[in-house]
């Protein structure tokens, strides 16, 4: 269960950001407003929600999740695979040391995103990409297996990150789409089977019982709550335009 949250402030700038979406520019209100649905949400699953303020000089530091990975016992920062994001690291890493006693860097040449990383109980997923190299996935299992957890590498070359084609909803329950449908990494999982048509909605994320969904994928809303889920329904078309889904808005811890 989780019982926190930090998400970023979008930055005017964010029509800067990059992207390989091929959609229109983000309207800049509109994503304001979409993000403090995206907060009401959170605190509606029972989460304490820290807001950073923006900064203009990193468009793309709203998506927040791809700076650290957050355990129960340690925080791990990244080293972006974006050079344009790493600077986002720094202010987000003073933040977590109010929260955490051990945090941890991963170190270039190593380059790792958190969209990259899908935690299940004490084991992580790590998606090999285009954002996370081998030496930076490396240095993660390393640092997880020091502070007892473990981790594994799937390459993936279908999407921008791990987490943009599978989610882990507990209860052994697994949002997938694309490439990772058939991969023996994830057959233990009962899956939930997300068609190409929908595969933006494989980027969910559970909180304590809740799943938050992009709205606008009835058949994926569906599926998860036949499963007995309270699903909310949000809409983050202008976090779309720039590659970014409903996990990459939030650190949940």
């Amino acid at each position: 269960m989780f019982s926190k949250a930090i998400v970023r402030m979008p930055a005017q700038s964010l029509v800067d950001g990059i992207t390989t979406a091929g959609l229109d520019e983000p309207d800049y209100p509109l994503a304001l407003e979409q993000h403090r649905h995206y907060i009401d949400a959170l605190e509606s699953c029972h989460l304490t929600v820290e807001v950073m303020p923006a900064d203009e000089q990193f468009p793309d530091s709203m998506f927040i999740e791809d700076t650290a990975l957050l355990m129960p016992r340690c925080a791990i920062m990244t080293n972006p695979g974006a050079a344009s994001r790493r600077g986002e690291v720094k202010q987000v890493s003073a933040r977590l040391k109010q929260y955490y006693d051990k945090v941890e860097s991963i170190q270039a040449p190593g380059t790792i995103d958190g969209g990259d990383i899908m935690m299940v109980g004490d084991h992580c997923y790590i998606g090999l990409s285009e954002r996370t190299n081998q030496d930076g996935a490396s240095q993660m299992v390393e640092l997880l297996q020091a502070y007892g957890y473990s981790g594994s590498m799937v390459t993936i070359s279908e999407a921008l990150h791990l987490k943009s084609s599978v989610s882990y909803l507990e209860n052994h329950n697994l949002v997938v789409t694309g490439e990772l449908c058939d991969m023996a990494e994830f057959a233990e999982f009962k899956q939930l089977r997300i068609e190409a048509a929908e595969r933006y909605a494989a980027n969910c994320v559970w909180i304590n019982n809740r799943v938050l969904v992009p709205a606008g994928y009835p058949q994926s809303t569906g599926m998860i709550q036949a499963l007995g889920y309270t699903v909310i329904e949000l809409d983050v078309s202008e976090f779309r335009k720039l590659d970014g889904g409903l996990s990459c808005l939030s650190l949940r811890f």
